[in-house]
């Protein structure tokens, strides 16, 4: 089918249009209504998404189902997909469905509620999709809004503060991206990203204010895009809006923030800084591995203090995002690999662990720690799936979370051994903050008076959790479901890297003979 992107990209934003359009009132069937609607065209979207997935030729290292047109005063419309951007895809769309089933309790303004989160899944979706850098930057940037109206409006009581820190946080990062997009376009006289990846940046060292630039542009460049992706990641230091805004954000507000939005960050590496600054990426990648390294630690520990549930798996997810960032500047098949594998694990685990927060935040209306205990005892199938995940993101073989995390160590482990027995440390402390959060609020003796009357999961909680354990278990298992459709792509990534480097080596050593 032609423009197949296209359509998965603009059903849910045409479902919003329906929405904003015709549904008049706010009673109890208008709501209805709108619930309905949504899950209907993020369903449709995510079956649409299925025969992109099989049409999808794994061993073609291109872009694939391009489609590309004039858009707006001479700007580029062009979207595509390789090995790496189509699990992303995926990924969106088989996380939305789950996440609007997971709103079915929501009571307020639910129309413009609905609306939100259909035009977040188009904009994620162009991120992943756009093959023209105004486009991508358009559909990077206004991801913000909808996200900024979510935790603003449906947030908890400091929701405002978050809302304004997560929006100034990632914007400012990006208004360099944006200038680097601008010095791109003047180098290569292009926008076309296909076109970006096979020009050579100059990496000629120079010297700005007595201050020497190695890898010349190529860093510069490489810089301006690593404020804004390290920001979405989000990377240690800058990763301080993330708490807040998990903490504050509804139940499907950091279902998304966490499954999808953060793999914004490290998708942007792949894409752009790997590819097109490769003498950048190596002058810097030093510097990264152990940003990486202490993030996995220090957010670790950080979670192993913390009170509020949602907050201690907003800072576990910090730690897991730093084993991606170390698996991509490894800049090897199994660093590249593994980082991809763990975004795609992380989206799938970290989305349970907020769910299952939600289902005990809807009954008990608080996240703090200390107001559970002995769940066990009331809420079996709860405690048992709560179980499951707590596992997977431990990292325990068997599940997803084990296999991204090992590739990762791999590829670190050939380019930094530091780096990266600093960075296994983490999976020690993970399995610390994990299971002692798990103990406290599901093992022991059913004590207080408030939680004696407490409901097990309902079956739509179940069925939410269904295809989320199934997919856990099955990567797990059968991790080539991911890597044989990445491997190419990958492979071809980081020949182009290597390749680009050694050639760099060789026009300095000519220079300087």
């Amino acid at each position: 089918m032609d423009n197949l992107l296209s359509i998965v990209t603009f059903i849910p934003a045409l479902a919003a249009l329906i929405l904003a359009l015709f549904l008049r009132g706010d009673d109890e069937a208008a709501r209805r209504n709108a619930k309905w609607v949504a899950m209907f065209a993020t369903s449709v979207t995510f079956l649409v998404s299925i025969a992109i997935y099989t049409g999808f030729d794994p061993s073609n290292t291109g872009f694939q189902m391009v489609e590309e047109g004039e858009w707006l005063l001479g700007l580029k419309y062009k979207m595509g997909v390789d090995g790496i951007s189509v699990l992303f895809v995926l990924l969106t769309t088989f996380i939305m469905p789950l996440t609007i089933l997971a709103s079915w309790e929501v009571k307020t303004r639910v129309k413009e509620y609905m609306i939100a989160f259909l035009l977040l899944e188009t904009l994620m979706l162009g991120v992943f999709m756009a093959l023209d850098l105004v486009l991508f930057y358009l559909f990077f940037e206004a991801g913000l809004i909808p996200m900024f109206l979510i935790i603003g409006i449906w947030g908890g009581k400091n929701r405002i503060y978050a809302s304004f820190k997560f929006f100034l946080y990632t914007f400012l990062g990006s208004v360099l991206m944006l200038v680097a997009m601008v010095a791109m376009f003047a180098d290569a006289g292009t926008t076309d990203i296909e076109l970006l990846l096979a020009h050579e940046f100059a990496s000629d060292s120079f010297s700005v204010l007595g201050i020497h630039v190695l890898g010349g542009m190529q860093t510069l460049l490489f810089l301006a895009f690593f404020a804004s992706f390290a920001v979405k990641m989000p990377m240690w230091p800058v990763h301080t809006w993330l708490p807040d805004a998990h903490v504050q954000a509804p139940t499907a507000g950091s279902v998304v923030l966490a499954a999808i939005l953060l793999k914004m960050g490290g998708y942007g590496f792949l894409r752009f800084s790997l590819p097109m600054f490769p003498v950048g990426s190596d002058v810097m990648a030093p510097l990264v591995l152990w940003m990486s390294a202490i993030a996995v630690v220090y957010t670790s520990l950080v979670a192993l203090v913390q009170d509020d549930m949602k907050k201690l798996i907003a800072y576990s997810s910090v730690a897991h995002m730093g084993f991606v960032t170390m698996g991509i500047f490894a800049a090897n098949q199994q660093g590249v690999d593994g980082a991809i594998f763990q975004m795609v694990s992380h989206g799938f685990i970290s989305a349970a662990l907020f769910l299952c927060v939600g289902v005990i935040y809807d009954r008990m209306h608080t996240r703090e720690i200390d107001a559970y205990g002995g769940l066990v005892n009331r809420m079996p199938a709860y405690a048992l799936v709560f179980m499951f995940f707590t596992m997977g993101n431990v990292g325990l073989p068997g599940t997803s979370g084990f296999v991204g995390e090992f590739l990762t160590m791999m590829g670190a482990f050939q380019v930094n051994t530091w780096v990266t027995a600093v960075a296994a440390s983490g999976v020690i402390l993970s399995a610390s903050y994990a299971l002692w959060l798990y103990r406290r609020v599901v093992f022991g003796d059913l004590i207080k008076e408030s939680l004696k009357t407490i409901q097990d999961m309902s079956a739509r909680e179940k069925w939410i959790f269904a295809p989320l354990v199934a997919m856990t278990l099955l990567l797990g298992v059968y991790p080539a479901l991911v890597t044989d459709i990445i491997g190419p792509s990958t492979s071809a990534l980081v020949e182009k890297f290597d390749t680009a480097l050694a050639a760099a080596e060789a026009a300095t050593q000519h220079a300087s003979n």
